[in-house]
């Protein structure tokens, strides 16, 4: 074979690689109250992160400042924009286990 002549399809177009996160918050079962994204334009995340440290720190056990930090940053990377809170807990799973759902109340 000679040059670029590729076949088959780009894994886009490939229905065997499609979106984990899709197939995920699809088989989860989230609360009513997670259909609304919320506005973090009205919100003072400055009072929420004394907050967001005790609780992490109470449901692992320790102060864990990678998972704070990271709570931090999957809220402030929004730019004014709304967070998904469906998103936000799958991606949370991950450090927080079982307690994540008590935290995303």
């Amino acid at each position: 074979m000679s040059g670029n002549n590729f076949r088959g399809v780009s894994a886009d177009q490939d229905g065997r690689f499609g979106d984990k996160m899709k197939k995920m918050i699809k088989s989860t079962k989230f609360p009513a109250h997670f259909e609304t994204k919320v506005d973090m334009k009205k919100v003072n995340l400055d009072v929420m992160l004394p907050w967001i440290t005790e609780q992490v720190s109470e449901y692992l056990g320790f102060e864990d400042e990678v998972v704070i930090g990271y709570v931090e940053s999957q809220l402030r990377e929004t730019d004014g924009a709304r967070v998904d809170p469906k998103k936000m807990q799958l991606s949370l799973t991950g450090f927080l286990e079982a307690n994540t759902p008590p935290f995303m109340r």
